[in-house]
């Protein structure tokens, strides 16, 4: 049960906006074998000057095509599934034309415990759906 945020800086369409939120969807899917319809993602658009990502020191240049893609879900995978997660995002965004020098991807990991989906209930604690790798 993945959250997705993604923050782009205004200016695409409807349709490249969908493009890009499909291919983080199917990236997902495809590599964590997050079921089809397991999508929650919240899409923001900024203001040219609202996003702010330099290159951490590595030497290249981001445009102001930037987006930068928040995933929260639970513990458990491996480093080489992260990496391939990582190298599928950047492959499917390419296609949905975001350049990799202008994707960032922050990863994050909690518990069956930190979710509730809905009337303010843990539904993986108690049992209503099963927790990812149980």
């Amino acid at each position: 049960m993945p959250l997705v945020r993604i923050d782009l800086v205004r200016g695409r369409g409807p349709q490249a906006v969908r493009a890009i939120a499909d291919a983080v969807q199917r990236s997902l899917v495809d590599v964590l074998k997050v079921p089809e319809r397991d999508r929650f993602q919240i899409v923001t658009q900024h203001e040219p000057d609202e996003i702010i990502a330099l290159d951490a020191g590595l030497g290249f240049r981001r445009t102001s095509g930037t987006v930068i893609v928040h995933i929260f879900t639970q513990r458990g995978r491996s480093t080489e599934d992260k990496q391939r997660l990582y190298e599928a995002l950047a492959s499917r965004l390419a296609g949905a034309g975001v350049d990799g020098t202008d994707l960032f991807i922050s990863y994050f990991e909690n518990g069956p415990d930190d979710w509730s989906f809905a009337d303010g209930r843990a539904q993986y604690v108690q049992g209503d759906l099963p927790a990812p790798g149980s």
